[in-house]
Protein backbone atom coordinates (compact mmCIF):
# COMPACT_ATOMS: atom_id res chain seq x y z
CA UNK A 1 0.00 0.00 0.00
CA UNK A 2 1.21 3.59 -0.49
CA UNK A 3 0.91 6.73 2.20
CA UNK A 4 1.37 10.35 1.62
CA UNK A 5 4.04 11.88 3.45
CA UNK A 6 3.19 14.44 5.96
CA UNK A 7 4.93 16.53 7.94
CA UNK A 8 6.84 15.11 10.54
CA UNK A 9 6.90 11.85 9.34
CA UNK A 10 9.66 9.85 8.51
CA UNK A 11 10.64 6.07 7.34
CA UNK A 12 11.11 4.86 11.06
CA UNK A 13 8.04 6.37 12.14
CA UNK A 14 6.18 4.44 9.63
CA UNK A 15 8.83 1.39 10.22
CA UNK A 16 6.89 1.68 13.82
CA UNK A 17 3.97 2.66 12.88
CA UNK A 18 2.95 -0.60 10.67
CA UNK A 19 5.78 -2.69 12.76
CA UNK A 20 7.54 -3.15 9.36
CA UNK A 21 11.70 -3.48 9.23
CA UNK A 22 12.58 -0.26 8.30
CA UNK A 23 15.04 -1.91 5.78
CA UNK A 24 12.11 -3.36 3.82
CA UNK A 25 10.58 0.21 4.02
CA UNK A 26 14.30 1.50 2.73
CA UNK A 27 14.28 -1.13 -0.10
CA UNK A 28 10.73 -0.68 -1.03
CA UNK A 29 11.54 3.43 -1.94
CA UNK A 30 14.75 3.47 -3.87
CA UNK A 31 14.15 6.91 -4.73
CA UNK A 32 13.25 8.52 -1.80
CA UNK A 33 15.47 10.34 0.10
CA UNK A 34 15.05 8.91 3.89
CA UNK A 35 16.57 11.93 5.28
CA UNK A 36 14.32 14.80 3.36
CA UNK A 37 11.18 13.63 2.56
CA UNK A 38 8.76 15.21 0.93
CA UNK A 39 5.27 16.81 1.76
CA UNK A 40 3.05 14.44 -0.17
CA UNK A 41 5.68 12.28 -1.08
CA UNK A 42 4.12 8.30 -1.74
CA UNK A 43 5.82 5.78 0.36
CA UNK A 44 5.05 2.42 -0.27
CA UNK A 45 4.72 0.21 2.91
CA UNK A 46 5.48 -3.68 1.97
CA UNK A 47 3.38 -6.42 3.54
CA UNK A 48 -0.05 -4.34 3.22
CA UNK A 49 -3.31 -3.70 1.20
CA UNK A 50 -5.72 -0.77 1.29
CA UNK A 51 -9.00 -1.88 2.20
CA UNK A 52 -12.57 -0.03 2.60
CA UNK A 53 -14.50 0.45 5.43
CA UNK A 54 -17.84 1.83 5.53
CA UNK A 55 -18.73 4.22 8.29
CA UNK A 56 -21.18 3.50 10.64
CA UNK A 57 -23.61 5.04 13.24
CA UNK A 58 -21.38 6.67 16.42
CA UNK A 59 -18.32 5.24 14.70
CA UNK A 60 -15.20 7.19 15.99
CA UNK A 61 -11.27 6.72 14.77
CA UNK A 62 -10.65 5.30 18.37
CA UNK A 63 -13.46 2.42 18.08
CA UNK A 64 -12.45 1.89 14.15
CA UNK A 65 -8.52 1.86 15.50
CA UNK A 66 -9.27 -0.28 18.74
CA UNK A 67 -11.62 -2.79 17.17
CA UNK A 68 -8.95 -3.95 14.68
CA UNK A 69 -5.61 -3.26 16.90
CA UNK A 70 -4.60 0.05 14.87
CA UNK A 71 -3.14 3.01 15.82
CA UNK A 72 -5.23 5.88 15.46
CA UNK A 73 -2.35 7.52 13.67
CA UNK A 74 -2.13 4.94 10.99
CA UNK A 75 -6.47 5.58 10.31
CA UNK A 76 -5.16 9.77 10.29
CA UNK A 77 -2.04 8.69 8.02
CA UNK A 78 -4.88 7.05 4.90
CA UNK A 79 -7.73 9.27 5.62
CA UNK A 80 -5.90 12.98 5.31
CA UNK A 81 -9.24 14.47 3.77
CA UNK A 82 -11.07 13.17 6.68
CA UNK A 83 -12.36 15.10 9.78
CA UNK A 84 -11.82 12.32 12.79
CA UNK A 85 -14.33 14.85 15.08
CA UNK A 86 -17.21 14.38 12.04
CA UNK A 87 -17.46 11.32 10.32
CA UNK A 88 -20.01 10.75 8.37
CA UNK A 89 -22.47 7.47 8.91
CA UNK A 90 -22.43 5.79 4.69
CA UNK A 91 -19.07 7.08 4.07
CA UNK A 92 -16.32 5.21 3.44
CA UNK A 93 -12.59 5.43 4.82
CA UNK A 94 -9.27 3.38 4.11
CA UNK A 95 -8.00 0.85 6.55
CA UNK A 96 -4.89 -0.61 6.45
CA UNK A 97 -5.11 -4.47 6.27
CA UNK A 98 -1.61 -6.78 6.60
CA UNK A 99 -1.02 -9.58 4.43
CA UNK A 100 -0.86 -12.98 6.77
CA UNK A 101 -1.08 -15.31 4.01
CA UNK A 102 0.21 -16.66 0.62
CA UNK A 103 -1.78 -14.70 -2.69
CA UNK A 104 -0.86 -17.78 -4.06
CA UNK A 105 -3.86 -20.12 -5.90
CA UNK A 106 -2.37 -23.73 -6.15
CA UNK A 107 -5.88 -25.38 -6.88
CA UNK A 108 -5.25 -25.32 -10.70
CA UNK A 109 -1.93 -25.60 -12.65
CA UNK A 110 -0.14 -22.20 -13.51
CA UNK A 111 0.91 -21.21 -16.99
CA UNK A 112 2.85 -18.41 -18.21
CA UNK A 113 0.09 -15.94 -17.80
CA UNK A 114 -0.78 -17.12 -14.25
CA UNK A 115 3.12 -17.15 -13.22
CA UNK A 116 3.24 -13.34 -14.32
CA UNK A 117 0.13 -12.56 -12.48
CA UNK A 118 1.83 -13.74 -9.14
CA UNK A 119 4.99 -12.11 -9.60
CA UNK A 120 2.63 -8.98 -10.57
CA UNK A 121 0.96 -9.63 -7.12
CA UNK A 122 3.88 -9.92 -5.33
CA UNK A 123 5.49 -6.74 -6.65
CA UNK A 124 2.61 -4.95 -5.38
CA UNK A 125 2.52 -5.89 -2.18
CA UNK A 126 6.22 -6.86 -1.60
CA UNK A 127 7.40 -3.85 -3.71
CA UNK A 128 11.07 -4.33 -1.90
CA UNK A 129 11.40 -7.20 -4.41
CA UNK A 130 13.18 -6.52 -8.16
CA UNK A 131 11.80 -8.24 -10.87
CA UNK A 132 13.73 -8.05 -14.58
CA UNK A 133 13.61 -9.44 -17.67
CA UNK A 134 16.68 -11.76 -18.33
CA UNK A 135 16.11 -12.70 -22.09
CA UNK A 136 12.96 -13.83 -23.97
CA UNK A 137 11.70 -17.51 -25.02
CA UNK A 138 11.48 -18.92 -28.47
CA UNK A 139 7.49 -16.76 -28.51
CA UNK A 140 8.86 -13.84 -27.19
CA UNK A 141 7.85 -14.28 -23.87
CA UNK A 142 9.99 -12.25 -21.00
CA UNK A 143 11.89 -14.75 -18.59
CA UNK A 144 11.22 -13.23 -15.54
CA UNK A 145 14.19 -13.10 -12.43
CA UNK A 146 13.25 -12.29 -9.17
CA UNK A 147 15.63 -10.87 -6.69
CA UNK A 148 15.27 -10.47 -2.80
CA UNK A 149 17.61 -9.36 -0.47
CA UNK A 150 20.97 -7.58 -0.45
CA UNK A 151 23.33 -9.81 0.97
CA UNK A 152 26.71 -10.92 -0.52
CA UNK A 153 26.49 -13.95 -1.05
CA UNK A 154 23.76 -14.88 -3.68
CA UNK A 155 22.12 -18.29 -3.96
CA UNK A 156 19.84 -18.71 -7.08
CA UNK A 157 16.90 -21.15 -7.78
CA UNK A 158 15.24 -21.73 -11.24
CA UNK A 159 12.23 -24.00 -11.87
CA UNK A 160 10.08 -25.49 -15.15
CA UNK A 161 13.26 -25.87 -17.34
CA UNK A 162 11.26 -29.06 -18.55
CA UNK A 163 7.71 -28.29 -19.69
CA UNK A 164 5.13 -30.78 -18.06
CA UNK A 165 7.69 -29.78 -14.89
CA UNK A 166 5.21 -27.16 -14.17
CA UNK A 167 4.67 -28.01 -10.93
CA UNK A 168 8.26 -26.94 -9.80
CA UNK A 169 6.98 -23.35 -10.64
CA UNK A 170 4.32 -23.50 -7.97
CA UNK A 171 6.63 -25.07 -5.44
CA UNK A 172 9.02 -22.05 -5.98
CA UNK A 173 6.61 -19.52 -5.94
CA UNK A 174 4.86 -20.69 -2.79
CA UNK A 175 8.25 -21.25 -1.08
CA UNK A 176 9.00 -17.62 -2.33
CA UNK A 177 5.53 -16.42 -0.60
CA UNK A 178 6.17 -18.10 2.66
CA UNK A 179 9.76 -16.45 2.86
CA UNK A 180 8.24 -12.86 1.88
CA UNK A 181 5.12 -13.36 4.49
CA UNK A 182 8.03 -14.12 7.23
CA UNK A 183 10.11 -10.94 6.51
CA UNK A 184 6.95 -8.75 6.67
CA UNK A 185 5.32 -10.62 9.83
CA UNK A 186 8.20 -11.23 11.88
CA UNK A 187 7.85 -14.61 11.57
CA UNK A 188 10.63 -17.69 11.98
CA UNK A 189 10.21 -20.21 8.62
CA UNK A 190 11.26 -23.52 10.31
CA UNK A 191 13.20 -21.32 13.21
CA UNK A 192 14.92 -19.34 10.60
CA UNK A 193 15.23 -15.47 11.46
CA UNK A 194 14.40 -14.11 7.88
CA UNK A 195 14.91 -10.80 8.43
CA UNK A 196 18.78 -11.70 9.66
CA UNK A 197 18.70 -13.65 6.03
CA UNK A 198 17.61 -10.55 4.08
CA UNK A 199 20.39 -8.80 5.10
CA UNK A 200 22.95 -11.77 4.55
CA UNK A 201 21.60 -13.63 1.43
CA UNK A 202 20.58 -12.22 -1.91
CA UNK A 203 18.19 -14.44 -3.04
CA UNK A 204 17.61 -15.24 -7.06
CA UNK A 205 14.50 -16.80 -8.51
CA UNK A 206 14.01 -17.56 -11.99
CA UNK A 207 10.34 -19.25 -11.58
CA UNK A 208 9.90 -20.32 -15.03
CA UNK A 209 12.39 -20.90 -17.61
CA UNK A 210 10.31 -22.40 -20.36
CA UNK A 211 7.46 -20.50 -20.65
CA UNK A 212 6.24 -21.52 -24.42
CA UNK A 213 6.76 -25.04 -22.96
CA UNK A 214 4.57 -25.26 -19.93
CA UNK A 215 2.01 -23.51 -22.17
CA UNK A 216 1.98 -25.62 -24.90
CA UNK A 217 1.52 -28.94 -22.13
CA UNK A 218 -1.87 -26.80 -20.13
CA UNK A 219 -2.75 -25.14 -23.18
CA UNK A 220 -1.86 -26.67 -26.73
CA UNK A 221 -0.21 -25.57 -29.02
CA UNK A 222 0.28 -21.36 -30.48
CA UNK A 223 -1.31 -20.95 -33.72
CA UNK A 224 2.20 -19.37 -34.70
CA UNK A 225 3.79 -22.35 -34.90
CA UNK A 226 1.40 -25.05 -34.43
CA UNK A 227 2.08 -26.85 -37.84
CA UNK A 228 5.60 -27.50 -37.05
CA UNK A 229 4.63 -28.43 -33.20
CA UNK A 230 2.01 -31.07 -34.43
CA UNK A 231 4.60 -32.42 -36.23
CA UNK A 232 7.55 -32.90 -33.89
CA UNK A 233 4.52 -34.32 -31.57
CA UNK A 234 4.42 -36.86 -34.64
CA UNK A 235 0.97 -35.42 -35.61
CA UNK A 236 -0.77 -35.91 -32.29
CA UNK A 237 -3.03 -33.04 -30.59
CA UNK A 238 -1.68 -34.28 -26.53
CA UNK A 239 1.24 -32.65 -25.52
CA UNK A 240 1.22 -33.73 -22.18
CA UNK A 241 4.44 -35.32 -22.01
CA UNK A 242 6.25 -32.98 -23.50
CA UNK A 243 9.72 -31.67 -21.59
CA UNK A 244 11.15 -29.64 -24.46
CA UNK A 245 11.00 -25.96 -25.65
CA UNK A 246 8.81 -24.90 -28.30
CA UNK A 247 11.17 -25.92 -31.14
CA UNK A 248 11.81 -29.05 -29.35
CA UNK A 249 14.62 -28.68 -27.45
CA UNK A 250 15.33 -29.95 -24.48
CA UNK A 251 16.70 -26.77 -22.20
CA UNK A 252 18.33 -28.89 -19.62
CA UNK A 253 20.76 -30.81 -21.96
CA UNK A 254 21.79 -27.13 -23.69
CA UNK A 255 24.55 -26.61 -21.98
CA UNK A 256 28.30 -26.99 -22.65
CA UNK A 257 29.37 -29.87 -20.28
CA UNK A 258 30.13 -33.07 -21.92
CA UNK A 259 27.24 -32.02 -25.05
CA UNK A 260 27.97 -34.64 -26.97
CA UNK A 261 27.55 -37.17 -24.55
CA UNK A 262 23.80 -36.14 -24.40
CA UNK A 263 23.57 -37.48 -27.98
CA UNK A 264 24.23 -40.91 -27.35
CA UNK A 265 21.31 -43.44 -26.08
CA UNK A 266 19.06 -40.66 -27.09
CA UNK A 267 15.45 -41.32 -28.34
CA UNK A 268 15.79 -38.62 -31.47
CA UNK A 269 18.60 -36.55 -33.20
CA UNK A 270 16.36 -34.57 -34.37
CA UNK A 271 13.53 -32.19 -32.15
CA UNK A 272 11.29 -34.00 -30.25
CA UNK A 273 8.81 -33.65 -27.49
CA UNK A 274 11.93 -34.97 -25.11
CA UNK A 275 15.78 -35.19 -24.60
CA UNK A 276 16.86 -33.53 -27.86
CA UNK A 277 19.72 -31.87 -26.60
CA UNK A 278 19.83 -29.41 -30.47
CA UNK A 279 21.91 -29.28 -32.99
CA UNK A 280 24.88 -27.28 -30.43
CA UNK A 281 25.50 -26.36 -27.29
CA UNK A 282 23.13 -22.88 -26.19
CA UNK A 283 21.14 -22.84 -29.28
CA UNK A 284 17.83 -21.78 -27.65
CA UNK A 285 17.19 -18.82 -26.35
CA UNK A 286 15.70 -19.83 -23.01
CA UNK A 287 19.32 -21.37 -22.28
CA UNK A 288 21.29 -19.02 -23.33
CA UNK A 289 19.64 -16.62 -21.43
CA UNK A 290 19.85 -18.59 -18.01
CA UNK A 291 23.85 -19.12 -18.95
CA UNK A 292 23.99 -15.42 -19.51
CA UNK A 293 22.73 -14.87 -15.57
CA UNK A 294 24.77 -17.11 -14.12
CA UNK A 295 27.84 -15.34 -15.65
CA UNK A 296 26.56 -11.88 -15.11
CA UNK A 297 25.68 -12.70 -11.27
CA UNK A 298 28.09 -15.07 -10.47
CA UNK A 299 26.07 -17.48 -7.72
CA UNK A 300 27.86 -18.73 -4.75
CA UNK A 301 25.05 -21.60 -4.96
CA UNK A 302 22.19 -22.77 -7.46
CA UNK A 303 19.17 -25.12 -7.00
CA UNK A 304 17.44 -26.41 -10.03
CA UNK A 305 13.88 -27.42 -9.07
CA UNK A 306 12.70 -30.62 -11.32
CA UNK A 307 10.07 -33.79 -10.44
CA UNK A 308 11.36 -37.23 -10.91
CA UNK A 309 13.07 -39.45 -8.44
CA UNK A 310 12.74 -38.08 -4.71
CA UNK A 311 16.33 -37.25 -4.98
CA UNK A 312 18.98 -34.85 -5.54
CA UNK A 313 22.30 -34.54 -7.54
CA UNK A 314 25.22 -32.65 -6.45
CA UNK A 315 28.53 -33.64 -8.08
CA UNK A 316 29.77 -33.40 -11.94
CA UNK A 317 32.58 -35.07 -13.00
CA UNK A 318 34.62 -33.94 -9.70
CA UNK A 319 34.45 -30.14 -10.61
CA UNK A 320 32.53 -30.17 -7.30
CA UNK A 321 34.13 -28.20 -4.26
CA UNK A 322 34.30 -29.79 -0.75
CA UNK A 323 31.22 -27.60 0.60
CA UNK A 324 28.85 -29.62 -1.83
CA UNK A 325 28.91 -32.37 -0.04
CA UNK A 326 28.49 -31.36 3.75
CA UNK A 327 25.46 -29.44 1.95
CA UNK A 328 24.28 -32.59 0.52
CA UNK A 329 23.96 -34.05 3.96
CA UNK A 330 21.91 -31.36 5.20
CA UNK A 331 19.89 -30.77 2.38
CA UNK A 332 19.34 -34.59 2.77
CA UNK A 333 18.60 -34.65 6.64
CA UNK A 334 15.79 -31.74 6.41
CA UNK A 335 13.70 -33.23 3.25
CA UNK A 336 14.34 -36.44 3.38
CA UNK A 337 15.41 -36.67 -0.50
CA UNK A 338 18.32 -39.00 -1.38
CA UNK A 339 21.64 -37.31 -2.11
CA UNK A 340 23.38 -38.58 -5.39
CA UNK A 341 26.69 -37.87 -6.22
CA UNK A 342 26.74 -38.59 -9.54
CA UNK A 343 24.69 -39.96 -12.13
CA UNK A 344 25.00 -40.41 -15.82
CA UNK A 345 23.74 -37.23 -17.57
CA UNK A 346 25.25 -34.17 -19.09
CA UNK A 347 24.94 -31.00 -20.35
CA UNK A 348 22.53 -30.08 -17.65
CA UNK A 349 22.21 -26.54 -16.30
CA UNK A 350 23.44 -28.03 -12.97
CA UNK A 351 26.45 -29.81 -14.58
CA UNK A 352 27.86 -26.60 -16.70
CA UNK A 353 27.44 -24.37 -13.66
CA UNK A 354 29.36 -26.73 -11.31
CA UNK A 355 32.08 -27.22 -14.47
CA UNK A 356 32.27 -23.65 -14.93
CA UNK A 357 32.24 -21.87 -11.20
CA UNK A 358 33.29 -24.97 -9.45
CA UNK A 359 30.38 -24.16 -6.35
CA UNK A 360 28.01 -25.67 -5.44
CA UNK A 361 24.83 -26.47 -7.52
CA UNK A 362 22.07 -29.00 -7.10
CA UNK A 363 19.42 -30.48 -9.76
CA UNK A 364 16.27 -31.52 -6.89
CA UNK A 365 13.70 -34.09 -7.91
CA UNK A 366 10.99 -33.38 -5.98
CA UNK A 367 8.31 -35.89 -6.38
CA UNK A 368 7.88 -39.65 -7.88
CA UNK A 369 5.83 -40.75 -10.91
CA UNK A 370 4.90 -39.73 -14.76
CA UNK A 371 5.08 -36.33 -15.68
CA UNK A 372 3.05 -33.91 -15.01
CA UNK A 373 2.55 -35.31 -11.32
CA UNK A 374 -0.86 -34.30 -9.78
CA UNK A 375 -1.47 -31.35 -7.92
CA UNK A 376 -2.13 -34.20 -5.49
CA UNK A 377 1.45 -34.07 -4.46
CA UNK A 378 2.04 -30.55 -4.50
CA UNK A 379 1.65 -30.22 -0.33
CA UNK A 380 4.22 -32.48 0.22
CA UNK A 381 6.74 -31.98 -2.06
CA UNK A 382 6.25 -28.06 -1.15
CA UNK A 383 6.58 -29.75 2.72
CA UNK A 384 9.83 -31.43 1.61
CA UNK A 385 11.74 -29.02 -0.22
CA UNK A 386 10.93 -26.47 2.59
CA UNK A 387 13.87 -27.54 4.53
CA UNK A 388 16.38 -27.08 1.45
CA UNK A 389 15.28 -23.82 0.71
CA UNK A 390 15.86 -22.35 4.37
CA UNK A 391 19.26 -24.64 4.26
CA UNK A 392 19.79 -22.75 1.09
CA UNK A 393 19.35 -19.47 2.79
CA UNK A 394 21.61 -20.11 5.74
CA UNK A 395 24.53 -20.35 3.78
CA UNK A 396 27.23 -18.88 5.22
Amino acid sequence: MEVLVRTGDSLSYYSSLFKIPLNLILDSNPNANPTNLKISEKIAIPGYQLISYTIKKNDTFSKIAASRNYSIDALMLLNQQIQPDHLTPGATILLPKRLLHSITNNTFPWDYKKVCEMINGLKRAYPFIAVSTIGSSVLGNPIQEIRIGKGKKKVHMNASFHANEWITTMVLMNLLNKYLLSLTNGNLMRGLNCITQYDHIALSIVPMVNPDGVDLVLNGPPLKLREEVMKINKGSDDFVHWKANIRGVDLNKQYPANWGMATKNKLSLSPAPRDYPGSAPLTEPEAIAMADLAKTASFDCILAFHTQGEEFYWGYEGHEPPESGTIAKEFERMSGYQAIRYVESHAGYKDWYIQEFKRPGFTLELGKGINPLPLSQFPEMLKRVEGIFILALSLS
